[in-house]
């Protein structure tokens, strides 16, 4: 992750240098917090629920403990299955907790790898010179057993500047420990059946590959096993850079004008499979707790700030292709990617324990190999100069992929029909003293999987929802003060049927929202006044078929946790 480099970027650095000022870091390990919410405190903390466990007792293998970040080295680390904990688990959940010492530091990316597998994602808290924050993460990895059934290297990677650059002291060093709890079947708790294939596709190593352009790909070659029955690709695609912020870039030739990132706000991940079209991934507007404006994040952190949620793409139709026995290549590329973005994905495969080899193909496939968005540019050029209007951007494919494989249970046909949608309308007005942005973007996708065929016969619908609106407004008073108001309300909407296989369906519905708000104040002199009126909430929902309920909004006030408000349909 680099420094805070938001559209305003020496603006929000000054903020970040100036609010979050240099300390003596004393030397610390983790520590970790405590499981319920702190009213009163300034840790990092979500409204998101834990990961449900079976009421197995599990056996729990530390990855690595007190483990310190203070250069950018990797850090590698050994693993063994649990021998007390003979697989196949029900479950399979992931623990991390954090600290970093008080001080100054930056937002950091953090990744941990195993079998150079992706395990864990997601980037770090920014300390102050009296805050050392602690939080904890956990993840439901049962789908990487495969992984975790022999003994694996590890590496945990996070990046981390400790020292002096340009006169400035950087000396939070952050600090992680890492395990995985497994949980043995029996007791009620039965064993899923998880993919039995995990390929890593990533930039070579324990980590993530480097996307600078549109062309950029990160890939990985497959000599898959003749009887793969069916297979997914997660993703993770992390702005940074000049990227970080993709949501507020403009047209190229309206960079200078409008002070902001180019190649517009519209990005894409594409999958490819031997060089044609085989997936699309939307790419999440995460924000970093150092992004824009930090007060706005403290405790309450963005959407997935602390812990990445992979999207899942479906590449079944392509089983029959890839099990032919032959040499294949999958890869991952962004478009618009404009230096840079950070990849990494898990490659899953299932196979058909019935039969050596299967037979099939690609039936239909009707994605572009690119899409094609249109962008409307309304802005105006007064005196001074002045720049108003607006900048709206829009992308819509349809697609349909069929493929079909025969198997020790028949054939089975796999379709995919997805409408992938994108639509950003930003507003400015820009001069020599007022420097205004608000971006409104929404990132949709309609998926409908029809499997014909098989015992996992039937449908499955999901609908994926990104809203995003950020209202931005830089203004230099007339008597030399200035100020800086940040607001941002940031979704994440979800709503999946499946009507596959015996049974009813199952539903899944989840909400994530996190509303945010505040200023930043400058006297004449340049001296920084603080922050004012900082308020954030996130709510969070979940229901399942199945039982799951979660319902949960904590609020914040001036970077203290205010409430915590749980829903009265739910037991917590």
């Amino acid at each position: 992750m680099t420094a805070t480099s938001s559209p305003r970027t020496w603006l929000a650095g000054l903020a970040t240098l100036l609010s979050f000022a240099c300390a003596t870091a004393a030397l610390a390990q983790v520590v970790v917090v405590p499981p319920t919410p702190q009213i009163g405190s300034s840790n990092p903390i979500t409204a998101e629920p834990p990961v449900s466990r079976p009421h197995t007792t599990p056996c729990v293998v530390p990855l690595f403990n007190n483990l310190a970040f203070a250069d950018f080295t990797l850090k590698t680390f050994s693993y063994a299955p649990p021998s007390a904990c003979p697989g196949p688990w029900a479950k399979v959940v992931f623990t991390a907790d954090f600290t970093v010492t008080a001080g100054r530091q930056f937002d950091r990316t953090a990744a941990f790898y195993l079998g150079h597998a992706n395990i864990y994602y997601g980037t770090t808290a920014e300390p102050r010179k009296t805050l050392s924050p602690s939080w904890h993460v956990e993840s439901d990895v049962t789908d990487l057993s495969a992984i975790f059934a022999s003994p694996q290297t590890g590496e945990a990677n996070i990046g981390n500047f400790v020292g002096v650059s340009g006169g400035v002291t950087y000396n939070g060093i952050i600090y992680a420990n890492a395990a995985l709890e497994f949980y043995p079947a029996g007791g009620g708790a039965g064993a899923p059946v998880t993919p039995d294939i995990v390929v890593p596709v990533n930039g070579g190593g324990g980590d993530a590959g480097t996307l600078n352009t549109t062309s950029d790909t990160i890939s990985q070659t497959l000599n898959l096993p003749t009887n793969v029955e069916r297979v997914y690709l997660d993703v993770i695609a992390q702005s940074q850079s000049n990227d970080e912020f993709w949501y507020f870039c403009v047209p190229n030739d309206q960079t200078s004008n409008l002070e902001s990132c180019g190649n517009t706000a519209f990005r894409e991940t594409e999958i490819w499979i031997d060089g044609q079209p085989a997936g699309v991934a939307p790419v999440y507007p995460w924000i970093y707790t150092g992004g824009i404006d930090p007060y706005l994040w403290e405790p309450i952190p963005g959407v997935q700030t602390l812990n990445f949620k992979p999207y899942r793409v479906d590449l079944t139709p392509f089983a029959g292709v890839l099990s032919d026995g032959g040499t294949h290549t999958v890869a991952v590329s962004v478009y618009n990617a404009n230096s840079y973005f950070l990849a990494t994905a898990n490659l899953l495969a299932y196979l058909d324990h019935g039969i050596a080899k299967v037979s099939g193909g690609l039936l239909k496939n009707t994605l572009s190999m690119a899409p094609t968005p249109t962008v409307d540019e309304e802005i105006s050029t007064g005196a001074g100069p002045t720049y108003t209007g607006t900048v709206t951007v829009g992308s819509k494919r349809n697609f349909e992929i069929s493929g079909y494989i025969n198997t020790s249970h028949g054939r089975v046909e796999t379709t995919i029909n997805q409408t992938v949608g994108f639509l950003s309308k930003q507003q400015f007005d820009v001069n020599a003293n007022t420097d205004i942005q608000n971006a409104q973007q929404l990132t949709t996708v309609d998926s409908r999987t029809n499997v014909r065929g098989g015992i996992n016969s039937g449908v499955v619908e999901q609908h994926f929802s990104y809203p995003l609106a950020i209202n931005y407004s830089f203004l230099v008073n007339a008597d030399g003060s200035f100020s800086q108001t940040t607001t941002s309300d940031q979704q994440d909407l979800i709503r999946e049927v499946n009507n596959t296989g015996w049974g009813p369906a199952s539903v899944r519905n989840l909400s994530n929202e996190v509303h945010a708000t505040d200023t930043l104040k400058w006297d004449s002199s340049g001296s920084f006044l603080g922050p004012t009126g900082s308020k954030t909430t996130q709510t969070y929902r979940l229901q399942t078929s199945k039982g799951q309920c979660w319902d949960r909004t904590i609020t914040a006030a001036a970077q203290v946790l205010t409430s915590v408000t749980d829903g009265p349909g739910c037991k917590h």
